[in-house]
């Protein structure tokens, strides 16, 4: 049998969302722009068209916008870019930023 406190407490819970955080593709002077599509299209999965487009933004801007995730996702994206251009001897970065 539920009691009048047993609703009030239910009514005071809330849930939080879970803040996100946007991942940046960083510019540098080696990393080919051929590789930076491959990298955008493997690991977040763009069209060839919107790898391109972040390329030319990472080109021009310093830093390209990826995607925005949660804060475990968008740190595997880091190493997983991390990883995929250490192993291809490129220098190329990525970062998280808090939303």
């Amino acid at each position: 049998m539920a009691t009048n406190t047993e609703f009030e407490l239910l009514d005071e819970i809330s849930l939080k969302h879970p803040k996100k955080y946007k991942v940046y593709i960083l510019n540098d002077d080696y990393t080919s722009m051929d590789f930076v599509v491959d990298v955008l299209m493997s690991v977040f999965h763009k069209s060839y068209q919107e790898a391109e487009n972040i390329m030319l933004e990472v080109h021009k801007k310093d830093k390209g916008l990826c995607g925005v995730y949660t804060h475990e996702i968008a740190e595997t994206k880091v190493m997983q870019v991390i990883k995929k251009a250490k192993d291809h001897s490129f220098p190329l970065k990525a970062t998280m930023e808090e939303e």
